[in-house]
């Protein structure tokens, strides 16, 4: 591994890196003479997740990007669906993944502008946020993505490091977002909904095939528009994906795809923890206060994407593919934010210290993934090899500015508004470019299912000050790998185990030896079992054991920031069970407990856990179709989940509660048309999600109706 920073003043010229994998013409003038009939996709129409059982998904493809029955795959992977998604009426990935394990979603609360989420306790939204496999990297600023969940088939949950086969990313895990595609249907549907607050939600799936069957689109539309449970605050956006599928064989196929939405919203609040946590004088910060400015504040982001997804297989069971996509986003955001209180508070006056902050990101975004895959046989080894090179282009055009605000009265807010931001600590262009080349070996041996992958990353990244024009360069490679095992008895118990590694460049310095920032790394050891009972065939039920340590951590030594010399480590238990109890009952459940601790950095927090981590969380969703003539079409939803306390400070002094929440849904479906009313937070529990240096409330109650058609 080596790592090397250069500084220059002028703009150097770099060459574009293109890669494609070449086949032989051959193969590809092989003709097909035979006419092929209409494909038939067997599910019901509009089900667009006919690889589950209920709940349950039997294969999974992000694991090991091919796909695989998840009883045979030695790691933790969750799967959440679109059946799902509908059931629980989730209208972001966050709220989708409430209820699965291993993920702690809404981390920062009640945030209509990004998906936060924490994996095996690490904040993993700026690097293991997924879409069909390919990165959508954001920055640490404000440079997020964000996918509307209807576009969605369903989301893939990795739990552990992913490196061997995804390149530079967060050590506890990833999501992979992955797409609706056209199923070769003429069918459509349509539904809306509105909820206690008035935000109006609407959604439209189309699609259709061509005479011959070898042709087919799909078009899906879908937004919102009103008010939140935050006074001024609005959440207005909309999201597109048209999407264009050829198949003229069984072994071909081409999917041209586009995704472009808009949000519209505001920032969060940022509240001290007394005053929220516990009582002030006067009692709690109501949950519905606005506290910045509503002449200032907005939070504003523009998304596009356009890609492609080919994929040919040859007689010799060799498949080639190739994913790419090019995307670009935008943001404007500027929020006036609290940063506590001036002065303790009284029961007459609370003034909420302010700052006005504004951020400008530009990003464009361009992966490409390459692979061959072959299916072979050596005696009585069955092997899946496959064999990438991927690449990644990150643009960011950053600009971030900061001052003092005017404070707010938050037992009797005046809005005034607040001077423009004119200073900027941050004008500043990122280019990274990332170039792996990956291999891996699925072996089933008997009743053996064993896992070889390895990878190696070359990170390139230029940071441009663009005021001076002083250039910083860096460099650096990595090795990442995992192996795994799992065996699989005939009763249905698959014990597995599994060892990875993960890295994560860094940009920066050690503010007390110059040196250039090493990559993250991390290492984990795993054990598990899954079982899937031979008399409950569509449910499985899977245990997890882990032990992760993060290494090379930026952190403080006490006196000065940005040292190099952090340690984490996480282990703990994660419980699933997920399925079709019976015809009529299906259910999803999970509990994840964790010992967090930090190892190295700031003696102050050695043995601390790190602020804003619950280190245990559980859930439990149900969904019964009542089994009766008179209520046919009727299905009573309900769940709770539970988060545990977590940590205000980095001392550990201070504590958030832990806290249950009850969710609920009643659903009535008769031939084409549907309607469900769904509330969450059922009793309107007021909580804190978290705090870090600042406290953000949960989610209030939240009920919606919404009512759909489908052809």
């Amino acid at each position: 591994m080596g790592i090397r920073v250069m500084t220059k003043r002028r703009v150097l010229a770099g060459p574009l890196l293109a890669m494609t994998f070449l086949h032989a013409p051959h193969a590809l003038a092989q003709d097909k003479q035979d006419v092929l009939a209409p494909i038939q996709v067997e599910g019901e129409a509009g089900d667009s997740t006919s690889d589950f059982d209920g709940y349950k998904a039997r294969k999974d493809a992000s694991a090991g990007k091919s796909d695989q029955p998840l009883e045979k795959t030695p790691q933790a992977v969750s799967v959440v669906g679109s059946r799902q998604i509908e059931d629980q009426a989730a209208r972001s990935v966050v709220e989708a993944t409430r209820y699965a394990p291993g993920i702690r979603s809404e981390t920062f609360g009640n945030d209509t502008r990004n998906d936060w989420f924490l994996i095996r306790g690490f904040s993993s939204q700026v690097s293991s946020y997924f879409l069909d496999g390919l990165q959508l990297q954001s920055s640490d600023s404000f440079a997020t993505w964000k996918v509307n969940p209807y576009l969605l088939d369903r989301i893939d949950v990795l739990r552990g490091p992913s490196s061997a086969l995804y390149g530079a990313s967060n050590p506890g895990g990833l999501i992979n977002l992955v797409s609706k595609r056209p199923t070769f249907q003429n069918r459509g549907e349509t539904a809306i909904g509105v909820n206690e607050v008035g935000n109006v939600w609407t959604g439209l799936d189309v699609e259709g095939v061509n005479k011959d069957g070898t042709l087919a689109y799909r078009f899906i539309a879908t937004g919102n528009y009103g008010g939140t449970q935050v006074d001024y605050t609005d959440n207005d956006q909309f999201a597109i994906m048209p999407e264009l599928t050829w198949k003229p064989d069984e072994d071909t196929s081409l999917t041209v795809y586009a995704n472009v939405s808009k949000l519209k919203t505001r920032g969060q609040n940022f509240l001290p923890y007394v005053g929220t946590v516990v009582d002030a004088p006067f009692g709690k910060i109501p949950r519905d206060l606005f506290t910045s400015e509503p002449s200032v504040d907005k939070f504003e982001r523009s998304q596009q994407m356009i890609g492609y997804e080919f994929e040919h297989r040859f007689d010799n069971d060799v498949t080639v593919r190739q994913n790419l996509r090019y995307g670009h986003l935008d943001v404007d955001f500027r929020n006036v934010y609290g940063e506590g209180w001036v002065s303790p508070p009284t029961t007459a006056t609370a003034l909420l210290d302010r700052a006005n902050f504004l951020s400008k990101p530009d990003l464009g975004l361009f992966t490409v993934d390459n692979q061959v895959e072959w299916k072979t046989s050596t005696g009585p080894v069955d092997h899946t090899l496959l064999l990438g090179l991927d690449y990644k282009r990150f643009d960011l055009h950053d600009e971030s500015g900061f001052q003092d605000a005017p404070p707010l009265d938050v037992l009797d807010p005046v809005y005034n508004g607040a001077p423009p931001v004119t200073s900027r600590y941050d004008q500043s262009n990122t280019l990274q470019n990332q170039t792996g080349l990956y291999a891996q070996d699925l072996m089933q041996i008997d009743r053996w299912n064993l896992v070889f992958s390895g990878r190696y990353d070359d990170v390139q990244t230029k940071v441009t000050d663009r005021p001076t024009g002083v250039r910083t360069s860096y460099a650096s490679d990595a090795f990442s790998g995992r192996a795994g095992a799992i065996y699989n008895f005939d009763n249905g118990i698959s014990p597995y185990v599994s060892v990875s590694r993960s890295f994560l460049p860094l940009t920066g310095t050690d503010t007390a030896t110059g040196d250039a920032f090493k990559p993250e790394t991390a290492v984990q050891y795993e054990a598990g079992v899954k079982y899937q009972p031979t008399w409950l065939s569509d449910v499985m039920l899977t245990a997890s054991l882990f032990d992760l340590t993060r290494e090379n951590v930026v952190t403080s030594d006490g006196l000065l920031f940005n040292r190099q010399i952090g340690k984490v480590n996480s282990r703990g238990v994660e419980l699933e069970a997920v399925g079709q109890l019976t015809p009529d009952l299906k259910l999803t459940g999970a509990y994840t407990w964790y010992d967090l601790k930090i190892k190295d950095g700031n003696p102050a927090e050695i043995g601390k856990v790190t602020t804003g981590t619950p280190e245990q969380f559980g859930s439990l969703w149900l969904d019964y179709a009542v089994p009766s003539d008179r209520l046919e079409g009727v299905t009573l939803g309900g769940g709770v989940h539970y988060v545990g306390s977590s940590f205000a400070d980095s001392a550990n002094t201070q504590k958030v509660p832990d806290v249950v929440l009850v969710d609920a849904a009643i659903r009535y479906e008769k031939d084409n048309f549907k309607a469900a009313l769904n509330v969450s937070n059922l009793f309107d529990k007021a909580y804190v999600a978290s705090c870090n240096i600042t406290c953000f409330y949960g989610e209030s109650r939240e009920v919606s109706l919404t009512m759909g058609y489908k052809w």
